[in-house]
């Protein structure tokens, strides 16, 4: 009798687990997706915070040079494949230079500068539409002082994201205008002409107000 009823009694408690298993496993299907999070620097996979702490966004060169260092390389690697994977994104490369010699011989430089690093991403794969390279010569210096410390880090390719719906990009990812994609400059619209009645009388001795003082 005590067996009969030990019996059942366990079926029953079998079937009752079974079944909190199957909720539980219903409830874990209906959750809405968890965004990806890359294990270094906590942020979102694929978003730009994405890029700029796990991959870096810029690479070095040695004065005078347009020659891709290994650390460059290894730098650009990373880019590659960080963009093959989230081709969401086109990208401007920023060519840079430091302060020393002539201001032609610096544009000439960060504009070959820009292009090796345009030449080695297609060579991994990137389709050149996604990629345009501007020069901005010594104008856009990080840092300013008359140091190695300081010219070593001007003289750099930076790698800017941009997502292909932004306004800014043609059909071939190119801007409309090469300008800074951290800050533009406001824009004003011209004064409107003055009537013949509203002219101020050239008078040397009032054109401008006198001081209250």
């Amino acid at each position: 009798m005590w067996l009969f009823v030990s019996s059942k009694l366990s079926v029953a408690a079998k079937a009752a687990a079974l079944a909190g298993l199957l909720i539980v496993a219903a409830c874990a299907e209906n959750k809405p997706p968890v965004p990806e999070v890359q294990a270094t620097g906590g942020v979102e996979a694929g978003s730009p915070q994405d890029f700029l702490l796990n991959v870096g966004d810029r690479v070095f060169f040695t004065e005078n040079s347009t020659e891709l260092s290994s650390t460059s390389i290894t730098s650009l690697d990373k880019q590659a494949a960080w963009l093959s994977r989230y081709t969401n994104y086109n990208i401007t490369l920023e060519g840079h230079s430091d302060e020393k010699g002539d201001v032609k011989k610096n544009k000439r430089l960060s504009e070959q500068r820009a292009k090796a690093v345009q030449t080695y991403l297609g060579s991994k794969g990137i389709d050149p539409s996604r990629i345009h390279a501007v020069s901005y010569g010594r104008d856009k210096r990080v840092a300013k002082c008359n140091d190695a410390s300081c010219w070593s880090q001007n003289r750099r390719v930076v790698t800017i994201l941009q997502t292909n719906a932004d306004p800014m990009l043609r059909s071939r990812g190119q801007p409309r205008a090469q300008q800074s994609q951290t800050s533009r400059m406001p824009v004003y619209a011209s004064p409107p002409p003055q009537e013949p009645s509203e002219l101020v009388r050239a008078d040397p001795v009032n054109t401008f107000p006198q001081s209250s003082e």
